[in-house]
């Protein structure tokens, strides 16, 4: 798309986040490239002359989207400072004013539009607190609160002398109206917060019900391909080792299983397990019972160790056991490889004996090299007592 030359480019038709009311003369100001005050000006003449500017400005208010964030401003609530609210307010005590000078003096159809005039302007004042305002860092909480209370104190008063100056049957119900708008003034908070957490807790049960739908759906189609990968290709190739790696992702991120809680020792097992499987032909099963604890260094390098050992030495499949109680933790690594036996291994190769028994000992645990069940491969038991976690 060309432009002619010559012309400039006006800005899109965008609603700032920082206004006066509803940001239109603004936005519109800037896409014609008007003077702020002189829009604002016709927008009041207009609306003098028969309210033509008053309804093109709230259809534009309501059709022209706010401006995009700007990336160095992490709030996205949008600032008035044209308190709204409070000139409603006082304009429903100008009403209410005219409500006891109709009473004492006027008719009973002065009495009607005044009474309404205090109905719609204090309503308007409590709903422009309640929706608009309500997310607005330039207003206190205080404010809507004096604004609510001020609305109700207007609305009783108003029709409290009504019944009491100029009892009548039309009366009696204009006041009665007025009064329950009164109540209902007092409960909006109480309605509008509870409306949201309803509002809230459904969007996140539909959230929640998409992710279950989405997962099994990805269960089984994804997840069933990436097994049969595994499967056809066998444990030690590298392809069987990229599906695991993708397979383990998709799993923590469908279920979420390492986000809740920080720290978690389940967790980093499992990212242990997850990074071995990337630089060894190996497939590891993590299995995690019990409470979540907060992760030991000492355990969790012993195991790391394990776990590299079975890699390197055994191969095919590793399984990871981890079970925590109120006596401590225990952490089983098994492999089906050739076995080995502690009393053969070199003296100078520390790799079992530091790095595994040494250091859970210095960490006031303990650790047994053994032959798995059937006297094939190897089990490492490694176990840090309660007394001594951290």
């Amino acid at each position: 798309m060309s432009t002619v030359p010559g012309t400039a480019v006006r800005p899109p038709l965008r609603r700032p986040r920082t206004m006066l009311l509803g940001g239109v003369c603004t936005a519109v100001a800037d896409h014609l490239g008007w003077s702020v005050r002189r829009t604002r000006l016709l927008a009041v003449l207009t609306t003098a002359l028969g309210g033509g500017g008053a309804l093109l400005y709230l259809w534009l208010w309501a059709l022209v989207p706010l401006a995009p964030l700007d990336s160095r401003d992490a709030d996205p609530a949008v600032r008035r400072s044209a308190p709204v609210a409070g000139l409603l307010t006082l304009a429903a005590a100008v009403a209410a004013l005219a409500v006891l000078i109709t009473v004492d003096r006027g008719d009973d159809a002065d009495i009607t539009r005044a009474l309404v005039a205090v109905g719609l302007l204090a309503g308007g004042a409590v709903g422009w607190s309640l929706g608009l305002d309500r997310g607005d860092a330039v207003r206190p909480a205080r404010y809507g609160s004096a604004v609510r209370l001020a609305s109700c104190a207007l609305l009783v008063l108003a029709g409290a002398a009504v019944l009491t100056g100029r009892p009548s049957a039309l009366n009696a119900v204009l006041a009665v109206g007025v009064l329950l708008i009164a109540a209902g003034v007092l409960a909006a908070p109480r309605v509008v917060t509870l409306w949201s957490e309803l509002m809230g807790e459904r969007a996140a049960r539909v959230r929640q019900e998409q992710r279950a739908e989405i997962a099994a759906h990805l269960h089984d189609s994804v997840l069933q391909t990436l097994a049969l990968i595994q499967n056809r290709a066998g444990a030690s190739s590298e392809v069987a080792r990229i599906a695991r790696a993708q397979e383990r992702e998709l799993r923590d991120w469908l279920f979420e299983r390492d986000v809740p809680v920080a720290n978690d020792l389940a967790a980093e097992v499992r990212a242990i397990a997850a990074a071995v499987e990337l630089d060894y032909p190996v497939h590891l099963e993590v299995v995690a019972v019990g409470a979540s604890v907060p992760g030991a260094a000492a355990l969790l390098a012993a195991t790391r160790e394990a776990v590299l050992n079975a890699a390197r030495h055994a191969g095919g499949d590793v399984s990871v056991y981890l079970e925590s109680s109120v006596q401590g933790v225990d952490v089983f690594v098994r492999d089906r490889g050739p076995g080995v036996v502690l009393d053969e291994v070199p003296g100078d190769r520390l790799g079992i004996r530091e790095s595994i028994i040494g250091r859970m000992a210095r960490a006031g645990g303990s650790a047994t090299v053994r032959p798995g069940v059937g006297g094939t491969g190897t089990e490492v038991h490694l176990r840090l007592p309660a007394e001594v976690e951290r």
